[in-house]
């Protein structure tokens, strides 16, 4: 679930200074930033064609998924908080949902409950199983701040991090295809057919393999350096959908 996120970085861009981890006194702040760069995106309008009902429902759903993300992976932002990353290990048995996610989801969606149940659905149906890896669930900028390089910003800082740490690859769903040629600009690749989302538009899986060196913003490969000394989750066990766990993958 990603938006365009900007113009390349050249080779002089501040890369590590414009990065940074989030903590949960940004929610309520990303979660805005997050639903208001989603607002006009066609997923999103397929869960909620209405606008008014978007900017009223999207702040709340988007907080759920920023605070699992801070819970069990990473949250990377900016020093102004214009954007956010939200970053989720997810083990061999494929991802899993957030703690009490039936009954949060149901509160902050309702009444359009079972349309975000429905895309859930699809995107899980489509989610890679079998390989460890870490899904960019959510990459977004604040639309007075696209076309700056603040999204390959955060899409670097944490390559670096998966090819020299982690060792890992990442997975993301982009939006559109104007979404899908930017990531495909950044080494991610198809991975199978578009997600069909009921009667509606087309999402496109994408891997990205784990690189041996990963190359900084001046060009040169060197060790990864992480936000603020943050360090990579561990990879989680599975939380059975349906249930209720204080664990957070």
């Amino acid at each position: 679930m990603n938006v365009p996120a900007g113009r390349p970085m050249t080779p002089d861009s501040c890369l590590h200074g414009n990065v940074v981890p989030a903590d949960a006194a940004d929610l309520d702040t990303l979660s805005q930033v997050i639903a208001d760069a989603f607002h006009d995106l066609a997923p999103w309008r397929w869960l909620i064609a209405d606008p008014a009902a978007r900017r009223e429902i999207f702040p709340g759903y988007f907080q759920i998924l920023a605070e699992h993300a801070m819970a069990s992976g990473v949250v990377h932002t900016t020093p102004d908080r214009s954007a956010a990353a939200l970053w989720i290990p997810v083990g061999e048995d494929g991802p899993a949902q957030p703690p009490d996610y039936d009954a949060r989801l149901a509160a902050a969606t309702r009444p359009w409950t079972s349309r975000f149940l429905a895309f859930d659905a699809a995107l899980d149906r489509h989610h890679p199983a079998g390989v460890p890896h870490h899904h960019l669930a959510i990459l977004a900028v604040s639309p007075e701040q696209q076309g700056q390089g603040t999204g390959t910003a955060l899409l670097r800082a944490y390559h670096q991090i998966l090819d020299h740490d982690a060792r890992m690859p990442a997975y993301l769903e982009a939006s559109d295809l104007l979404t899908r040629q930017f990531y495909l600009r950044h080494g991610y690749t198809e991975h199978g057919r578009p997600i069909h989302l009921p009667d509606g538009p087309l999402m496109y899986p994408l891997w990205r393999q784990c690189r041996s060196t990963a190359v900084t913003a001046g060009g040169q490969g060197e060790r990864a350096r992480h936000p603020a000394d943050q360090q990579i989750p561990p990879l989680p066990r599975r939380i059975p959908k349906g249930t209720h766990d204080d664990a957070s993958r």
